[in-house]
């Protein structure tokens, strides 16, 4: 039989007369876990059940062997497995189980509006050249079936553009600074079959200033006339960027290169940002 540990035990030395004159420190100094013992695999289960910010923010500052198990591996493996959080691939293991499960609590779409469904809220027009920009559905099947709008350039140049703030969106200095989390982008293009385009995109970390640390600004993409407008994919992860990133801007857009009234340019849509966990960016 599994031998059962409690909590006012745990990280004990192998002497029980040590054990002793630990525990009577201890609980003249106050502490709860040992004026209240409860055995491990009981404390682990309350913990599994309590809200994740209440188990860093209250439990783990109770006493020396609350923070152990607050604080540890299988506590947040297990809560990771029971929540559905797990590496896209199985054979990349976490460093950091706790880090892993809180990246993929928060992982989101930093991006507002990226499929244009509310039109061009939310982004920012750098440049609206020709009939300028526009929405509609797509030309062809997109490979998200649920994707059905994209924004459409002209034959002037269009660049559109959106400022993320990490610190407002729950990433906060030291997290950033500390952690360094991968950052990953995502954007999907796709030309017209009857008219020649270019796509542009640049994405830059940014520091308090708003000047860049690091930046991805990949050759435009050129498209020739009668192609198979076929969606294309453009991503990037940003990794070891070093301390200092407080915003993104996402920036991207084209035209077409016939010059043709109308809008025949780039076809934009589903643009990401997010900060995800090294072993699924």
């Amino acid at each position: 039989m599994r031998r059962r540990r409690t909590a006012a035990n745990m990280g004990s030395g192998p002497s029980c007369e040590s054990d002793s004159r630990r525990m009577k420190t201890e609980t003249q100094s106050g502490s709860y876990g040992d004026l209240f013992p409860v055995p491990l695999e009981i404390l682990e289960e309350i913990l599994l059940n309590l809200p994740h910010n209440e188990v860093v923010g209250i439990c783990r500052l109770v006493c020396h062997q609350w923070k152990e198990v607050a604080d540890s591996e299988s506590l947040w493996r297990e809560r990771c497995r029971r929540e559905g959080y797990r590496p896209s691939d199985p054979s990349k293991i976490p460093n950091d189980w706790r880090l892993f499960y809180f990246l993929c609590k928060k992982r989101r779409n930093l991006l507002e509006n990226p499929r244009g469904e509310q039109k061009l809220q939310g982004w920012q027009i750098l440049e609206n050249g020709g009939d300028k920009w526009k929405v509609e559905g797509v030309m062809v099947p997109h490979p998200d079936v649920t994707v059905q709008i994209n924004f459409v350039t002209s034959y002037g140049m269009c660049k559109k553009a959106q400022l993320i703030d990490l610190e407002r969106e729950g990433y906060n200095s030291s997290f950033m600074d500390h952690f360094q989390p991968d950052i990953r982008i995502s954007d999907w293009y796709a030309p017209r079959w009857d008219c020649g385009s270019e796509y542009d995109i640049c994405v830059e970390l940014l520091n308090h200033r708003k000047r860049p640390i690091q930046t991805f600004d990949p050759q435009t993409v050129l498209f020739e006339q009668w192609n198979d407008q076929k969606w294309c994919q453009m991503t990037h992860v940003f990794q070891n960027y070093g301390p200092g990133v407080r915003y993104i801007r996402f920036t991207h857009g084209g035209r077409d290169t016939q010059f043709w009234a109308g809008w025949y340019g780039i076809r934009v849509t589903n643009s990401c940002v997010e900060i995800c966990p090294a072993v699924d960016s």
